[in-house]
C-alpha cells in the first residue's frame, strides 16, 4: 500500500470517527477567529474560549481594540499567557486591519503573514476556515500524528505541510487537520497514546512510539 493509499484509508476512518470536523476555537467573525488563534499560541483552545467572552464584551470591535489602553488589553488576555506580546500584536493588528484592509481580514497568505504575530499556521487556518481554500494547519497534533503515521518525518511545520500536500487531496486538507486535533486529544496523546484502542492502528507504523 502506497503512502497516498494509506492516507486515503486514514481519512476515511477519521471521517467516520469525527464527522463534524470543526475548529475547536469559538468565533463568530473572521477577525475574532484571527485574534483567538493568536491568543491560542502556547495556550489551550479551551482557555481561549473562556477568555474570549469577557474580552469581546469589553472590546466588541476592531475600533475598540485599536483604541484600547494596552494595560486593559493585557489584563483581559492575561490567562492566555505571554500577554504583553499578544496584547501588542492584537492592538497593532486591529489598527492595520482598519487602516489597510478596511476592517476585513485579508484572503491571501502573503497579506496575512504581514499582520503582527500571525504565522503560517494561523494564516492557513484563516484561509481554510473563513475562505474555503485548501489549507493544511500544521499544529502540534498534526505534526505528531503525521510523523507517527509515517506521512512526514520532521517536526518542522512547513516541512510537514509540504509532505502532506503530496498525499492529502486539496478538498480534504482542512478537515483532515481538524480531525487530527480531535484524535490527538482523545486517543493519540503525546505521552501515552492509546494504541490498543486506536482505529488507525492498522495503518500506523509507530506502534506507540
Amino acid at each position: 500500500m502506497t503512502k497516498r493509499e494509506r492516507a486515503g484509508a486514514v481519512i476515511g476512518i477519521l471521517k467516520a470517527l469525527y464527522p463534524e470536523a470543526d475548529c475547536t476555537l469559538d468565533y463568530d467573525s473572521p477577525w475574532r477567529l484571527l485574534f483567538n488563534t493568536r491568543l491560542a499560541a502556547q495556550c489551550t483552545d479551551a482557555r481561549v474560549n473562556l477568555v474570549a467572552g469577557p474580552l469581546y464584551e469589553a472590546l466588541p470591535d476592531l475600533e475598540a481594540f485599536a483604541s484600547a489602553p494596552i494595560e486593559l488589553l493585557e489584563e483581559l488576555i492575561r490567562p492566555c499567557g505571554f500577554y504583553h506580546t499578544k496584547a501588542a500584536n492584537l492592538k497593532s493588528c486591529a489598527k492595520i486591519l482598519l487602516e489597510k484592509h478596511n476592517g476585513v481580514v485579508p484572503d491571501t497568505l502573503e497579506a496575512l503573514l504581514e499582520l503582527p504575530g500571525i504565522g503560517r499556521k494561523t494564516a492557513s487556518l484563516i484561509l481554510g476556515e473563513v475562505y474555503g481554500k485548501p489549507a493544511l494547519v500544521t499544529d502540534t497534533h498534526c505534526i505528531r500524528l503525521s510523523n507517527r503515521l509515517g506521512f512526514a518525518a520532521s517536526k518542522e511545520p512547513y516541512t510537514v505541510e509540504l509532505a502532506l500536500e503530496k498525499i492529502i487531496p486539496a478538498p480534504e486538507r482542512l478537515a483532515f487537520c481538524h480531525r487530527l486535533v480531535h484524535h490527538g486529544r482523545t486517543v493519540c496523546a503525546a505521552r501515552k497514546p492509546r494504541c490498543g484502542e486506536c482505529a488507525l492502528a492498522e495503518y500506523c507504523p509507530a506502534g506507540g512510539k
